[in-house]
């Protein structure tokens, strides 16, 4: 799987609560939640958003309480995958149930704001199409790209069970 995108950048310890305030978890729809996305902590981060755009984080992403909200409103946004230094593991977790990629990069911090960026999944690589650099992570493992590819873990069962 090959994802393309413009880096969206912010900090470390990006936590839950930042991600999606509470005010807004009355809902369970991925573009409800999406419309609200970072609204007490990123001035209009969700106007700032196209379709396919790409999180760039430090440290931590996704810290804080293990509500499902926090993945279900970054893709709901439209982003396509969040690529961080590191994640919270409840969140990382979370993030490949509902199938949203997101990856871990020590070179996270290299990536500016507005780089296109273009990930392979299976090969392990994020290109920086902006600086002309490529940066090596860890490929997917079959199993969670399987799982990304067809929507996350409850789609994943339901297609397990049609086939059966």
């Amino acid at each position: 799987m090959v994802i393309k995108g413009k880096a969206l950048i912010l900090g470390d310890d990006i936590n839950t609560d930042l991600i999606i305030p509470a005010r807004f978890l009355t809902t369970t729809s991925p573009e409800e939640l999406g419309k609200n996305l970072f609204a007490d902590s990123v001035i209009n981060f969700s106007q700032k958003i196209e379709k396919g755009d790409i999180i760039v984080a430090g440290k931590n992403f996704g810290c804080g309480s293990s509500r499902e909200h926090a993945p279900l409103a970054i893709k709901g946004a439209g982003i396509s995958c969040v690529v961080a230094l590191s994640f919270a593991r409840i969140f990382f977790r979370n993030a490949i149930n509902i199938g949203l990629p997101i990856i871990e990069s020590k070179d996270a911090k290299e990536i500016k704001e507005g780089d296109d960026l273009e990930i392979d999944l299976q090969e392990g690589k994020v290109k920086n199409l902006t600086q002309n650099k490529i940066y090596t992570i860890q490929p997917f493992p079959e199993f969670l790209e399987e799982l990304i590819n067809q929507g996350g873990l409850m789609n994943w069962i339901k297609n397990l069970l049609l086939r059966s």
